[in-house]
């Protein structure tokens, strides 16, 4: 299987190394040290080589960070995972923090009253990053020290880096060839009266080259660096290990292999104005330039947004993708309804789950550990089981399926609540609120120019009018045969990105009680114009496609709480469930299929 269930990080080994840390900073001279989880990439998704923070604390979540102080040790996590960091840190060393409402320049002033030198690693920090906590300290006595990475130094058995085989990608998929995208972004640099642009995203190095790699587990991108100039030519610094002839064909006359350790010095010998993105370069990149005096100025990854925008062959591959994919979740779902209540644990679904999935012969990686989380693991938005943690599904209890699959032709993510018998009342009424604002967005139209902030509370507001809400975004950027969690775009309180056509967004509300249950619904769904309507003002508006067609389960939803609207859309959408669905499916799984997609 993909998918493994053993522990990963434990919270009694964390006091022990983090001892150690302090002995590195006494000798160092230094107050703290911040250990993020990242790596030179700032990816969300870190190989087992730069899981520092999951190795010092034992938190395993996708974003967070600590500050180690002489005395005191803060766990930075957001609303997704203050569940899950009470069960995954030593409580008796590491506290807690709440963040973003917490800002770690005024937790270092509460916490660092008499001032001293914090110490970071210039790799794994971006200028931004940087930038805001030192605008935060101003004249509090402390300041940030660049330094050696503290945890390399006291990791005895740390994993070595990857060094993932680099493949090409078809450019009938890809839909438009490298040497193009090379060109236009070039192009632009030039009119912009830029030389050059630094780009150390993987996933923009995949999007540019039309390559894939295989540094990150669940994501398909390689660990790399390049500088595309201005005349769409540019270098590519990898491992050696990772290249190979079929690569080098691939890339052609106008991309430069180089190692990765000749980046350095291809960046000082840089000449003109280069546009380095300071929220996603590390710190290192600007030492480079400012020591060979090269001049810089900020500036987005160029290959961000365009990434970001599908073309209609990633679109058009991306649908059937989805298509396979909703016909292995109809099958898993199935043979679900027919095992007997309290028959399955966590570590059963899961691993039926992939078993459908790899039934394809299509099935390249999964795009992220399944979260199967039962009863009170529900309300863990991102749990992970372990043999350690797995629970028994008992009669009564919702279990939140958030899953996918990593194809050649599309990145999948779906999450569906399932009921484990006879499900009381209150669960099934936020159930229907959940649904209520997931069918929000699935039928939105909106004005030309609107970002995620706008859009967020529109799946929020069933909820709100109940007292209810949930800590996390409503939708995050997906990619295609790509990262399940793609940016800039979001549908999120945060997001500022205009929401733009050819964009995938997950659709995905959610509602958790702690220690009870948790309830999440998504579909992915991608922007696109919207038809006319009669009576309509002449202004562009957009809406969204849905991708993701796998039926909701009907058995949680109090019928009585829709509106006329809500259940056409429901309705609709079974159907063409069962059309799109039906002609994938054996003959047992149609009859399911029927049923559950009848009308409501």
């Amino acid at each position: 299987m993909f998918q493994q269930f053993h522990e990963t990080a434990s919270p009694d080994q964390g006091p022990a190394r983090l001892q150690a840390l302090r002995a590195v900073m006494q000798a160092q001279g230094l107050a703290g040290v911040l250990v993020p989880r990242a790596d030179a990439h700032q990816g969300e998704y870190v190989a087992d080589h730069d899981a520092r923070l999951a190795w010092l604390t034992g938190f395993t979540g996708s974003a967070g960070f600590c500050i180690a102080l002489a005395d005191v040790a803060g766990v930075f996590i957001d609303g997704r995972y203050r569940t899950q960091v009470k069960g995954q840190v030593a409580l008796s060393h590491f506290t807690p923090v709440p963040w973003p409402e917490t800002q770690p320049a005024q937790w270092l002033r509460q916490h660092l009253p008499q001032g001293g030198e914090v110490g970071f690693d210039p790799w794994l920090h971006t200028p931004d990053q940087i930038a805001q906590i030192n605008a935060g300290l101003q004249g509090s006595g402390i300041s940030l020290r660049p330094i050696a990475n503290p945890v390399d130094a006291i990791w005895p058995d740390q994993p070595a880096p990857p060094a993932g085989p680099i493949t090409p990608y078809p450019q009938a998929l890809a839909g438009e060839a490298h040497g193009d995208k090379m060109a236009r972004l070039g192009a632009a640099l030039q009119q912009a009266g830029q030389s050059a642009a630094v780009i150390t995203l993987p996933d923009s190095l995949a999007w540019l080259f039309n390559i894939r790699g295989a540094d990150i587990p669940r994501n398909p991108i390689p660990h790399g660096f390049a500088i595309l100039s201005s005349a769409g030519e540019a270098q590519l610094f990898v491992d050696p290990r990772k290249t190979s002839p079929a690569l080098v064909a691939h890339l052609g006359a106008n991309v430069a292999l180089r190692d990765v350790g000749e980046f350095g010095p291809a960046l000082q010998a840089l000449t003109g104005t280069v546009r380095v993105d300071h929220a996603t370069a590390p710190c290192w990149v600007l030492e480079q330039l400012d020591q060979a005096g090269v001049a810089h100025v900020a500036g987005q990854d160029p290959c961000i947004l365009p990434k970001a925008t599908k073309t209609a062959a990633e679109i058009a591959a991306t649908r059937e993708a989805h298509l396979r994919d909703g016909a292995a979740m109809c099958e898993f779902l199935c043979w679900f309804d027919a095992q007997p209540h309290g028959s399955l644990s966590e570590i059963d679904v899961v691993s039926a789950l992939e078993g459908f999935r790899r039934a394809s012969n299509a099935l390249l990686d999964i795009s992220f550990d399944t979260i199967a989380g039962t009863g009170p693991h529900g309300a863990i938005m991102h749990y992970r089981v372990t043999e350690k943690t797995n629970r028994s599904l008992a009669p009564g209890d919702l279990i939140v399926l958030d899953s996918g699959g990593q194809y050649l032709d599309g990145t999948t993510d779906i999450t569906r609540t399932l009921p484990v018998g006879e499900v009381a009342l209150e669960p099934r009424q936020c159930f229907t609120r959940v649904l209520k604002g997931m069918i929000a967005i699935s039928r939105l139209r909106f004005p030309r120019g609107l970002a995620g902030r706008d859009l967020d509370a529109i799946a929020r507001y069933p909820l709100w009018v109940a007292g209810q809400d949930f800590d996390h975004g409503t939708g995050h950027g997906v990619g295609v045969y790509m990262c399940v969690h793609e940016g800039p775009q979001r549908l999120s309180r945060i997001s500022e990105v205009a929401l733009q056509p050819g964009m995938i967004l997950s659709n995905e509300p959610g509602y958790y009680r702690e220690g009870a249950f948790g309830i999440r619904l998504e579909n992915l769904i991608v922007v696109q114009p919207a038809g006319d309507l009669p009576g309509a003002d002449p202004r562009p508006m957009y809406d969204f496609e849905t991708l993701t067609f796998v039926p909701i389960d009907r058995r949680l939803i109090c019928a009585d709480m829709l509106d006329q609207g809500e259940r056409d859309w429901l309705n609709q959408y079974h159907a063409a469930c069962r059309d799109k669905l039906g002609p994938r499916l054996g003959a047992q799984t149609r009859v399911w299929l029927e049923q559950a997609t009848a009308p409501v």
